[in-house]
Parts: C-alpha cells; sequence; structure tokens
C-alpha cells in the first residue's frame, strides 16, 4: 500500500476523478482541487467525487488555479508528497473562442502551481499534457522528441507553454517532472462536449450526428483506465529533471471507423449529417509508445471495441450512477496495488 499525500487539481473532473479512485484504494491520501466552473454542467462533476466525499482519506477544496495567492497558500498548507495537475481548460474551438481564458489557466494556473511546489519544496510534480502540441506536421507515430513549431489551436500552444515552464522548473529548481501526453481520451465520465459521447448519446437516442470531414481523419482513442495506469506509474517513479512520456493507444481509428464500432456496441445505425472539417482540427494522431513502455512499463490494455461497451454500459441511465469501470482493469493495469474500490 502506498502513503502519499497526493494534491490533485482537476481532481473532480473527467480523468482526474478515476486518478483519485486508484489514489484513494490504493491508500493515498488526496486533497482535490478544482473550481467547479461552467465549462460543463457542475453537477457532472460533483457526482464524479460523490463516491470521495465520505472516505477518511479524502479532501475537496474548490478553488481555481489562477488565483496565485489562493494556489500558494493551499500547497502551503496541505505539504503533499506529490502534485497531479490535471486542471485546465480544454477543447480546441472553445480555446479558439476564448484564448485569453486558456492562456490564464493553463498557462498561469500552471506556473502558479510550480512556483507553490518550489516554495513549499514539493519535489514531485505530474503534469497533464496532451497529444495536441504535436500540432500540423509532425512525423506519424508522434515521438517525444519531435519538435512542436506548429499547434493548430490556443488550447495546443498552452499546453507547449505548460511543458516548458515544467522544464524550467526541473533545470532551475530541482523538481521532478514529468510531462504526460494524453491521446483523445474516452470512457465512462467523458466530458459531454467530446466526440464519443456526443456521439454515443445521439445513436443511442435515434438523432443524428455531425460527422466532419469525411470521415478518414484518425484519432488515437485511449481508454481512461490505461491512462490512469500510465499517470500512477509516472507518479511512482519520482525521477529527476523533466521528462515526457506518450500515453495512447498506439492503435489509431478511422472517424468513419469509430462510428461503426459504435454503431456496432450500441446495436443502433446511426443517421450521420456531414460537415465541413472544423478549424484547429488535426488529420490524424498516433502515439509512438516505445519510451513510455521501456521506462514507466506502460502497456495500454484495452481494445476500443472492449472500451466502447464500457463506456455505453456507464452511459446508460439504469447502469450510470453504479459502474465501477476503473476497478475491473486496475488489476490488470497495476497488479501491485490493492483494487478494491474506495
Amino acid at each position: 500500500m502506498s502513503n502519499l499525500r497526493c494534491l490533485v487539481t482537476g481532481g473532480a473532473g473527467f480523468i482526474g476523478s478515476h486518478v483519485v479512485d486508484r489514489l484513494l484504494a490504493r491508500g493515498d491520501e488526496v486533497v482535490c482541487v478544482d473550481d467547479f466552473n461552467d465549462f460543463y454542467a457542475p453537477d457532472e462533476k460533483r457526482a464524479n467525487v460523490a463516491g470521495h466525499l465520505g472516505h477518511r482519506g479524502y479532501r475537496l477544496i474548490e478553488a481555481d488555479i489562477r488565483d496565485r495567492a489562493r494556489v500558494a497558500g493551499l500547497v502551503a498548507e496541505v505539504r503533499p508528497s506529490a502534485i497531479v495537475h490535471l486542471a485546465a481548460r480544454a477543447g480546441i474551438r472553445s480555446s479558439i473562442e476564448e484564448p485569453v481564458l486558456y492562456q490564464e489557466t493553463n498557462v498561469g494556473g500552471t506556473l502558479h502551481l510550480l512556483e507553490a511546489a518550489r516554495h513549499a519544496g514539493v519535489r514531485r510534480f505530474v503534469f497533464g499534457s496532451s497529444s495536441s502540441v504535436y500540432g500540423l506536421h509532425a512525423a506519424s507515430p508522434f515521438r517525444e522528441d519531435a519538435a512542436l513549431a506548429s499547434p493548430a489551436s490556443p488550447y495546443a500552444a498552452t499546453k507547449i507553454a505548460g511543458e516548458a515552464l515544467c522544464h524550467s522548473y526541473a533545470h532551475l529548481h530541482g523538481l521532478h517532472v514529468t510531462s504526460l501526453r494524453f491521446f483523445t481520451v474516452y470512457g465512462p465520465r467523458q466530458r459531454p462536449d467530446l466526440a464519443i459521447r456526443r456521439f454515443c448519446e445521439r445513436i443511442l437516442r435515434g438523432q443524428p450526428i455531425s460527422m466532419f470531414g469525411d470521415g478518414s481523419s484518425s484519432r488515437d482513442y485511449t481508454h481512461v483506465a490505461d491512462i490512469v495506469a500510465g499517470v500512477l506509474a509516472a507518479l511512482n517513479r519520482d525521477a529527476p529533471g523533466h521528462e515526457i512520456f506518450n500515453l495512447g493507444n498506439a492503435a489509431p481509428l478511422r472517424l468513419a471507423d469509430m462510428i461503426r464500432g459504435i454503431e456496432s456496441a450500441a446495436g443502433r445505425r446511426a443517421v450521420i449529417d456531414r460537415q465541413p472539417d472544423q478549424p484547429g482540427d488535426v488529420l490524424a494522431t498516433c502515439a509512438d509508445l516505445s519510451r513510455s513502455a521501456a521506462v514507466l512499463g506502460y502497456d495500454p490494455a484495452i481494445r476500443f471495441e472492449d472500451g466502447i461497451h464500457d463506456f455505453l454500459e456507464w452511459l446508460r441511465p439504469d447502469s450510470r450512477r453504479t459502474h465501477r469501470t476503473i476497478h475491473r482493469y486496475a488489476s490488470h493495469l497495476e497488479p501491485h496495488v490493492d483494487s478494491r474500490p474506495a
């Protein structure tokens, strides 16, 4: 059993709440920091943390990481063993509409946390980055040493900036920082604005779905349980300097094939409304996992056809409140950890 005290920012969100599940299950203390903003319904995020509130190792703090003084005070008070920084404004299209908000949250907020960690003597820091940093011209599969010179959106640019800050704080102040580039994460608790959830909900209701482009674009869809396994592996490592790892599935799927996979799992045909490509999108993503496998032991276990069944099981109203997907895969992904639900 582990005995870390972890401060998890964005711990009420999609990925963050699953990370908190695993940390509590293995015996860590968790301080969750989330501002419950209205980018999507705050009630969804409150539902994500409902099962954590009674746990003796859990504390919830509502705070905005844009508030430098509040962040500094919290980190100084909590004195965590590690910070897992997952809070961010997400979404490509929204970043085009509100780039200043994205800069203030994703860049400014990350800087506030790094500064607070430095002053409080918190050495271990895990940063949630994105495959979006690879931009328009990276060679596929994407390697961590690729040049990041062509971000396709303000969101992508803010994640590049966040990684750069992480590197500078590791170099100047001795923090042990790991940046994790997440590739198109899906699964239970997924944000309602993301394509897989929108498609699944509308297909289940018999409503049309909007398919942008001709269906040939592809994404490296990665189940949240695999992502969480990678986050915990990075947290456990605690190595000096700044290192970057891809967390993907290394099995890109064309948009048209993703839709067919949902149709098969749902047992319903999609009504497709064809639309032109959207600004800010890239044609394809694919993770090179060589470094993640060699250093973190990262080995994604969940095929899309299995993961989409899991997601649909959670999405159906009669099962959504009780579904505990993360624990179904926990013993395989992290066998040295107690996999019982918190």
